[in-house]
């Protein structure tokens, strides 16, 4: 589990991905893989979530993980389907254990001190802050892992090319989540072009970050 969490932090970047199809899906990630990221967090949020994981995971150039995990069934849905991590909006005690079993990491949403001393009794030490700028947004993160020293943050909502490099400043940010670089017109219309200068331009922002992925924290 700690390795796949070593290739998030290496990236920095999670796209969130909301497909409606298989070939939406496979259309999303050719695209974010030609702007230099093999990452992609598929949710739940249609039901073509399962079937579009199983064929990004078949081709075994992305790193694909499930979004929108909100129970111990859709664990073993998204895992069965080839989801190398899983995210979920919020931290349920059920999903993590599920996720334990399955051997496959969960990052939990946390946005109090409680949820986090939550996922920490439950062995995690990655959180999905979320949503990110409506909860308080850097500041908030800021006072959260203070007391919080083992615990790496992957911020999500509301961030977008205006506010990534203050993120991805934070020494506790293991990497940022995000659909901007996915803008709904261009991925209706199969339009790549938007998507790759978006992507490569997050890349871009990551590769002349003065904070290399965060190193010795743990990988929980």
């Amino acid at each position: 589990m700690a390795a796949v969490l070593d290739q998030i932090a290496r990236y920095r970047l999670v796209p969130v991905v909301v497909a409606d199809s298989v070939a939406e899906g496979s259309f999303i990630v050719d695209a974010l893989a030609e702007g230099g990221l093999p990452v992609a967090e598929i949710t739940f949020r249609t039901a073509a979530a399962p079937d579009a994981i199983a064929a990004i995971a078949a081709r075994g150039d992305i790193l694909v993980g499930a979004g929108t995990i909100v129970s111990p069934a859709q664990v073993d849905t998204a895992v069965d389907a080839g989801a190398r991590f899983l995210v979920s909006p919020g931290f349920h005690p059920a999903v993590a254990d599920r996720a334990a079993e399955r051997g496959v990491p969960l990052i939990p949403g946390a946005i109090s001190a409680s949820e986090i001393m939550a996922a920490l009794a439950a062995g995690i030490t990655t959180v999905k802050f979320f949503p990110a700028e409506t909860s308080g947004g850097l500041p908030a993160l800021r006072a959260l892992a203070a007391p919080f020293g083992d615990v790496r943050f992957v911020p999500t909502g509301g961030i977008d090319a205006t506010n990534l490099d203050s993120y991805l400043a934070h020494p506790r940010v293991m990497a940022v989540g995000g659909s901007w670089m996915l803008p709904r017109d261009a991925v209706e219309a199969r339009d790549a072009a938007p998507i790759v200068r978006a992507t490569s331009d997050a890349v871009a922002r990551v590769a002349a970050s003065s904070q290399a992925a965060p190193a010795g924290l743990p990988n929980g």
